[in-house]
């Protein structure tokens, strides 16, 4: 039971100590839920024995010397497996690895594996049935037919991360939410996706996502330069929607909030951050629909103390509120904050140059705050808060 609270390292050392103390730090209740990390390089015949006798399940490829199927064949139980940013693997190995069905396999990340291709994902799509975490971040030759196929094969998938996939486009995204019924039932499981700077994506994809993905949670729509204020119309009667992500999305306006605050959501999580034009009444529109936001991030948004005037007696269940570079805030946006925001933890106001020492001190004086970020802002030895 001791043991089972020492880090990684030291569960090792204290098997060195002597034959009692081996069999102790063996026990699986000392390994539960931990990831080895593993450099692949030469055969190493005790290793995996050592691996299952602990009760080891989740494993991750630091640097791949070996064929992956020496991992595949030597845990068969295997719980999670993370190749991330093993540059080498090609669809020929993880085809040699993947020959039959892996039951026990939950979570699988191949984020960074530039080689990947489709190939690569009929291959788990036939093989890994009960997979419930694909990361694909970075997969960049990575299409819709790969899509297709996940939709065919994963009906258990929950969380899928397609950053920067930049082939993909509207077409594989109906693929997934089980808009070609004929050919692919779809992930209608999902509750996780994210889309970060997929560039080929338009609102189309947003009214698949919002017709056949009923159980997403969240969605990360981040740099997706083809989305519009249109698409918002789409997104806005998700009811199981609880976090948006759309930093940076430049075509997202004020009539794209005034959108999803007159649906049905009931969001948590909001970030438009770095899209410029959003501006005060997006606020307005926010305290009228979206007031039950527990985190709302605007940072380099085009919003003024007069925005924050119209947003903060509504909002009484924000916790974090990130402004950071909104140049027009000033000591009387943070006076309206800290008379009216009274639940904050955390506020991010790096680089509003235009506050000083006046409305930091009522800041700091909100009683759950725990985390100010200041960074870019200046301030003279004389004004520090003490």
């Amino acid at each position: 039971m001791i043991f089972s609270y020492l880090d990684v390292r030291d569960k090792g050392r204290v098997a060195q100590v002597c034959a009692a103390w081996r069999d102790a730090a063996y026990h699986k209740s000392v390994w539960r839920g931990v990831e080895a990390k593993l450099h692949l390089r030469r055969a190493n015949p005790s290793l995996f024995p050592s691996l299952q006798a602990r009760g080891i399940r989740r494993v991750q490829i630091l640097s791949l010397r070996r064929s992956l199927s020496y991992v595949i064949q030597g845990m068969p139980n295997i719980e999670s497996l993370n190749l991330s940013g093993c540059y080498n693997l090609t669809d020929n190995g993880l085809g040699h690895a993947f020959v039959q069905e892996i039951p026990s396999l939950r979570v699988l990340n191949l984020s960074l594996c530039k080689q990947i291709t489709d190939s690569s994902l009929g291959r788990i799509a036939q093989y890994l049935k009960n997979l419930e975490v694909l990361e694909l971040g970075g997969c960049s030759n990575i299409t819709n037919t790969g899509l297709l196929l996940i939709a065919w094969g994963l009906h258990r998938l929950k969380s899928l991360n397609l950053r920067s996939c930049r082939h993909v486009s509207d077409v594989g995204i109906g693929h997934l939410a089980g808009m070609t019924r004929s050919a692919a039932e779809g992930c209608l499981n999902l509750e996780y996706l994210t889309l970060q700077d997929c560039q080929k994506l338009t609102d189309l994809s947003l009214k698949h996502i919002s017709k056949g993905l009923a159980k997403l949670k969240v969605l990360n729509l981040s740099f997706c330069g083809g989305i519009s204020d249109a698409g918002m119309i789409h997104l806005s009667h998700m009811s199981s929607l609880w976090s948006l992500n759309l930093r940076s999305c430049d075509n997202i306006s004020d009539t794209g909030i005034m959108h999803l605050a007159m649906g049905t959501l009931r969001l948590s999580g909001l970030d438009v951050s770095f899209c410029d034009k959003i501006g005060d009444q997006s606020l307005a529109y926010i305290a009228q629909g979206l007031y039950q936001l527990k985190s709302l991030s605007l940072c380099s948004c085009h919003i003024s103390d007069d925005g924050i005037n119209r947003m903060v007696r509504q909002m009484h269940e924000l916790r974090t509120l990130n402004i950071g570079q909104c140049v027009r805030i000033t000591d009387k946006g943070l006076e309206l904050i800290a008379d009216h925001l009274t639940q904050l933890t955390g506020i991010d106001l790096y680089g509003c140059t235009k506050i000083t020492k006046r409305g930091l001190e009522r800041i700091t004086q909100l009683p759950c705050l725990k985390v100010l970020n200041l960074g870019l802002w200046q301030m003279t030895e004389s004004e520090k808060v003490r």
